[in-house]
């Protein structure tokens, strides 16, 4: 990096992140996902704006100049399902140290799910949770549960928690096993054009379960969760959003079975999108062989053939998005037997290098392709305007050195908790810094640089 850092140009923030007055971004690769191109280009941006986007335009700027040659620049990611544990688990995480987090992982906006405690089911949570992330660097959308206290059985008053900031409703952790529930959640959401979220899990057969059933179960000697378990959910709710004619997104896609029915379900013309995490199209449940509880979330850990239906499925757009479906959890409670501890991993800071590594190298998924998945659908599933890179448009960024090869150390993460299979990984791919509501903020290895 030959740019200078001018301090006097920002004011500091307890957050990690700062104000900027002026800043030039110069000879960064700017992305246009829809058009397929890039660009190399310097941008100036003031009061939160891109105010001019071109070649050489340093000659009279006054300002902080911040050299990315060789970066590409993006629209920020948003990573619409997240769990941030406040209120209730703060010794897991805090809705700060999960925006932290998110941050370092290059995400401008994050969805919160609803099963904190007590439980986002009333305004007064939405409203506290939209309060923390005033004037922040992220965006914070909060999505509310479907039913009171996520038990299933009475819906919650889903225009006020519209009113309040509520972008979607979800049970997740819990499927809606009441049909004639889900119907009418679809059926209300409709009216105010909201997705219903749901976690796709009969709970019946997957009770007890603390990974997937098959050949590595029998060996490791572990109750197991059938894959029907989520494939009989997934379809089922494809009935009803062909039924109501609402609107659903299916969560964390983890089998093939699962794909293939969503993929015959968009080629009828039914309303319904789903996503996938980058921990289940990297591990297959080999990866629990040596009973690292890191390994355990929900849904399991599946086989190859399983990671290759998800890798096709993005690949032919029957899988609309990539979410991390953060969920951190104490060094206590993953430090349990197997079949004790939680359900569960922290994604945020590893998501970018895992869809470089997994996809782009592995997969030869073009940059486009990847990008579209966390830049441009999440914000068109939940409704929300998308960030585009324009003069006079918000600078909403997400700064990415695509070929940074690096070792992902739990310690030097920003979350609170350090649940994670992936340390010592090697990857390629690491944000390089984000830009979001007139701030910005440069991770620590890229200020060393700078």
């Amino acid at each position: 990096m030959n740019g200078k850092l001018k301090k006097s140009y920002f004011s500091d923030t307890k957050s990690g992140f700062n104000k900027s007055r002026a800043l030039l971004l110069k000879g960064g690769w700017v992305i246009d996902i829809a058009k397929k191109e890039q660009t190399k280009l310097d941008l100036i941006i003031k009061n939160g704006k891109i105010r001019e986007l071109g070649k050489n335009l340093s000659g009279s700027f006054e300002g902080n100049v911040i050299d990315i040659e060789d970066k590409v620049i993006v629209p920020g990611f948003l990573d619409m399902h997240v769990h941030f544990r406040e209120p209730g688990r703060e010794d897991e995480e805090t809705l700060m140290t999960g925006a932290a987090s998110a941050m370092a992982g290059g995400f401008t906006g994050v969805c919160t799910m609803p099963n904190t405690d007590p439980v986002t089911d009333n305004r007064e949570i939405v409203e506290f949770i939209k309060d923390k992330f005033e004037d922040h660097l992220v965006d914070a959308y909060p999505i509310a549960a479907i039913t009171l206290e996520q038990k299933g059985e009475k819906l919650v008053e889903i225009a006020d928690l519209v009113d309040a900031g509520a972008v979607a409703f979800s049970d997740d952790g819990k499927s809606v096993m009441n049909s004639q529930v889900m119907r009418r959640a679809l059926e209300y959401a409709k009216m105010f054009d909201v997705p219903i979220i749901e976690h796709c899990e009969d709970a019946a057969l997957a009770k007890g379960g603390v990974m997937n059933e098959g050949f590595m179960s029998s060996r490791l000697g572990l109750p197991g969760i059938p894959v029907i378990s989520e494939q009989i959910v997934v379809a089922r709710n494809v009935k009803l959003v062909d039924y109501t004619e609402g609107k659903m997104h299916l969560a964390h896609i983890s089998t093939a079975g699962s794909v293939e029915i969503i993929r015959r379900a968009k080629e009828q013309g039914i309303k319904v999108t789903c996503e996938a995490t980058p921990h289940h199209f990297t591990l297959t449940d080999k990866a629990v062989e040596f009973y690292d509880t890191n390994t355990k979330m929900n849904p399991p850990l599946c086989t190859q053939k399983d990671i290759d239906a998800i890798v096709a499925g993005l690949k032919d757009g029957s899988i609309d998005a990539i979410a991390t479906d953060h969920a951190p959890h104490s060094v206590e409670e993953k430090e349990l037997e197997y079949i004790d501890a939680p359900f569960g991993i922290i994604g945020l800071e590893t998501a970018i290098g895992l869809m470089i590594t997994e996809l782009i190298e592995k997969h030869n998924f073009s940059v486009y392709e990847v990008l579209e998945k966390v830049a441009v659908n999440p914000y068109k599933i939940l409704g929300l305007e998308v960030p585009h890179i324009a003069e006079n448009r918000l600078a909403n960024l997400t700064i990415i050195d695509l070929n940074e090869p690096w070792s992902v150390d739990k310690n030097k993460f920003k979350s609170r908790s350090r649940n994670t299979p992936f340390d010592g990984f090697q990857l390629t791919g690491k944000s390089y810094g984000v830009m979001n509501n007139s701030y910005f903020m440069l991770n620590s290895e890229s200020e060393k640089n700078a």
